[in-house]
This record gives C-alpha cells, structure tokens and sequence, in this order.
C-alpha cells in the first residue's frame, strides 16, 4: 500500500501550506541524490517530491484527504456521476457510500489492490439497477522527462501497455511541466458503457534526477565551479541551464556557497512567472598543481593575512 502522504513529509493531517512547504524543504535537502549517497535516496527524493506535488495544491489536497491514496483513479466529475447531493448513492460531505459501508473501508481502497474494481461498482449500479449510461472512468500513466525535455516541452509520441494491447499517443508537452503535474488525453481513458463517453487519461509527469540541476518548484539551482582568483577577484563565467549555456557575473570576493540568482532563466510557466535560475558558487583548486602554480600560491600565502578560520 502507498504510504501515506503527510507521513512522508513529517506533517499532521491539519498542516498549513506553510508548514507543508518547510517540511518539504527540509526533506528534499537532505535526500536529494547529490548531497545523500544512500543507494535509497533516490527512491526516497522521488517519494518527498510526489507527496509535495499533491499536498501543495489545494484541490489535489482535498481530492487525496477525501479518497485516499488511490484519488487519482476517481473520475473528477465524480459527484456528478454518481449523483452527488440527490441521493443517489453520494455525498461531497465524505467518501462514497454503499449499504453504509465507506468504499475506501473495503480492503484498503479501490482498484485491484483494494479489492473493489470501480467499473464493476459503478456498472453494477448505475448499468444494472438503474439502466443508465456509466461514463468510462479517468485511468493513470507516468510520462517520465530528463529536466531539459520538462524545460522544452513540444510534441512527443509515447507507447503505453505492451504486446497486443499497446496504445500509441501523440502528446503535446507544456514548455516547463514540473514533477508531479497531470497532462489530460481527454476520452482516452477507460470506455464508457452503454453507449457513454469514455474517460481521460493524465500523464503523471516524473522528471528524473538530474546530477547537474536541482529543482525546487520552478527553480532550479547548478553548481559553478570557478578558479579561487575568478572568485577573489570577479569574473564572467559561463553557466549551464536547460535552456543553453548563460553568463553570469561572479562579484568580486565570493565564496563557495554564495547563490547568483539569474532571474527568470528557471523553468518556464506558461501560466505565470518563470522560476529562477541559481549558480551556487565553488571553489575549485588544481589538483596537481604546476611548480610555477605553486609557487605563486606559496606567495601569497606569505602576502596574504586572511584567516578564514577567524571570527570577525
């Protein structure tokens, strides 16, 4: 079973968005891929995100508080299918109901899992009892994307299932998609019965982790490497993003560590404002350095009174 999402991100069922974002900050920092080598990191990195990308939206929030792990596989029009608020077998007050007994009571949820099918459910009432139309429920897929196709977007053909029963899709992929975010194939879902519409399909969008860049949200921070003089003294120094190399001004005195925050240069939003992009500064030295590089640096060891060990 799915774990639960406010347990993987350390937060009570009642957490503001506030809370819910500090507790996913805090966990994707310390096992993003780069900073844990914990052959698990990964896997747990990919858990983190997926329970941020639910619980900071408000209405992905709501829809998982109500029906659970398996809310992806409930149609969105749901209450208007089963005739939410007429008596018609469902409330918006709480999880669907059947001869009092909650659906998500029955062995642990929907689907195969759970033990209930919900074509099955709903054919048996609405198909059999009643003799009406059941439209076709909303499947499920993952569309996994490196950070610069996310970046990009464009059209893209996908293959799902396998064999004989393998389906083809044209897909067209919104320039800065972010983890977690749903792409709709309306009427590719599931058949309806009786003559009813069938239902959609949404692309879960995974973006596998990436060495070079760390996303938060729509920012997404890289590594500058520089020499210790560019760092001391100031220098231009080339950056790569998903979206081309750019430049970015190293100021003068700067330490590893320090973020150049390259506005707008994130990922982009077709929606809104574009994230940043941040250059984190290190500083890097030769590893053999040449008898001349050493003397230079056995120089300015003995110029120099800087103690960085020093409190100021």
């Amino acid at each position: 079973m799915a774990r639960d999402y406010y347990e993987v991100l350390g937060v009570g069922r009642d957490a503001s968005a506030d809370e819910i974002q500090q507790a996913f900050r805090q966990s994707a920092r310390r096992h993003h891929p780069d900073v844990n080598r914990d052959p698990a990191a990964e896997e747990r990195f990919k858990e983190i995100n997926e329970a941020y990308q639910v619980l900071s939206d408000p209405e992905t929030r709501r829809r998982y508080d109500r029906f659970g792990p398996d809310f992806r596989k409930i149609p969105e029009d749901y209450d208007e299918r089963v005739g939410a608020g007429s008596g018609a077998g469902g409330s918006r007050g709480g999880p669907f109901r059947r001869g009092g007994v909650r659906v998500e009571d029955v062995s642990g949820g929907f689907g195969a899992d759970g033990g209930i099918n919900i074509d099955d459910l709903f054919g048996g009432m609405f198909g059999g009892r009643y003799g009406a139309a059941m439209p076709g429920a909303d499947q499920e897929a993952e569309l996994t994307l490196s950070v610069e196709e996310a970046y990009r977007g464009g059209r893209r053909g996908i293959s799902l299932g396998g064999g004989s029963v393998s389906r083809d899709y044209t897909v067209d992929i919104p320039a800065g998609v972010t983890d977690g975010q749903r792409i709709r194939l309306a009427g590719q879902g599931g058949r309806g019965r009786d003559g009813a519409a069938a239902g959609d399909l949404y692309l879960v969008v995974r973006v596998k982790p990436d060495r070079r860049y760390r996303l938060s949200g729509r920012d997404i921070t890289v590594d500058l490497p520089v020499t210790p003089w560019e760092a001391a003294l100031g220098a231009s120094v080339p950056v790569p993003a998903p979206g081309g190399t750019v430049k970015v001004t190293v100021p003068p005195g700067s330490s590893s560590g320090r973020r150049l925050r390259l506005r707008g240069r994130g990922m982009p939003n077709p929606k809104g404002t574009p994230g940043d992009l941040y250059a984190e500064v290190r500083i890097m030295v030769p590893r053999s350095p040449s008898d001349k590089e050493r003397e230079l640096f056995e120089q300015l060891a003995a110029a120099s009174s800087f103690d960085p060990r020093r409190r100021t």
